[in-house]
């Protein structure tokens, strides 16, 4: 979870100053080490982008202790990133990049709550992932 916060005041800071492909870079980090985390409680981690996200979707989402939106907060995160990283044409704008931040604050805040609800320290966690 440490990364996430990481990733997720870069994505705030480059917001700022106008690194809207940057930012979202970042944006999507915050949740994709999010995801890492919450998986780990289940004894699954993966170098993998999308062994991560089909594990947290499987575990998570599909068995309702997270919410439904959050899927189409990870998929278009991921979209987004993918085009800004990739895309020498891709265009992104200072609004799209606030909403994406956004969202990032909201999965990050749900995921700390599933932490909480387990009695897990960070500090516990920074040594498993």
């Amino acid at each position: 979870m440490e990364r996430a916060k990481e990733m997720l005041s870069a994505a705030e800071d480059n917001l700022k100053i106008g690194q809207y492909k940057t930012s979202l870079n970042r944006s999507y980090y915050a949740i994709f080490h999010a995801m890492r985390a919450m998986n780990i409680l289940k004894g699954f981690d993966s170098s993998k982008h999308s062994g991560v996200i089909a594990y947290f979707n499987k575990e998570y989402i599909k068995e309702g202790i997270m919410d439904k939106e959050l899927s189409v907060i990870i998929k278009s995160s991921s979209f987004l990133r993918e085009k800004s990283d990739y895309d020498d044409f891709f265009h992104s704008r200072k609004n799209r990049n606030r909403e994406s931040a956004c969202k990032c604050k909201g999965f990050s805040g749900s995921s700390r709550k599933i932490f909480n609800r387990k009695g897990i320290e960070e500090t516990k966690i920074k040594r498993w992932i």
